[in-house]
């Protein structure tokens, strides 16, 4: 049996979105930057296909049964691609974060400043506690 028509473009519409898509489109090319620290960009990717196509019997009577090799055929494929960056995955010695590309408002930016924030007031206290002299805790009488 042979193939259908529409098999074909089907065939080559979905090699050309492989070709498109692969998983460097989501995942891209590390970047080391200077102070060592890996960058890596992370994107979206969405992507939609149709296809259709029909056989007319316009050579045909209606009583005629006639194969569907012997009708005309008419159809069409499609496909569409969307890559949408997302952000950075950044790597460093002792932390991985992932800034955004966008904010959607600023509580966004606020949740993700917090385990920072966190990070620097526990360093903060760690440091001042021991530089400080310690004091003696017996009360001493003005007298």
């Amino acid at each position: 049996m042979d193939k259908h028509p529409i098999e074909s473009l089907m065939t080559t519409t979905m090699e050309s979105i492989r070709d498109m898509v692969d998983v460097n489109t989501v995942i891209g090319e590390p970047v080391v930057s200077s102070d060592g620290s890996t960058v890596i960009p992370v994107s979206r990717v969405s992507f939609g296909f149709v296809a259709g196509g029909g056989e007319y019997n316009t050579a045909h009577t209606k009583t005629e049964t006639a194969r569907s090799s012997d009708l005309p055929f008419g159809g069409g494929t499609g496909a569409g691609v969307t890559v949408q960056p997302m952000g950075f995955l950044v790597v460093g010695k002792d932390s991985v974060r992932m800034l955004p590309a966008q904010y959607a408002d600023t509580t966004d930016r606020l949740v993700e400043l917090v385990p920072q924030l966190l990070s620097e007031i526990k360093s903060y206290m760690k440091d001042n506690k021991t530089k400080k002299p310690k004091q003696d805790l017996a009360p001493t009488n003005p007298s």
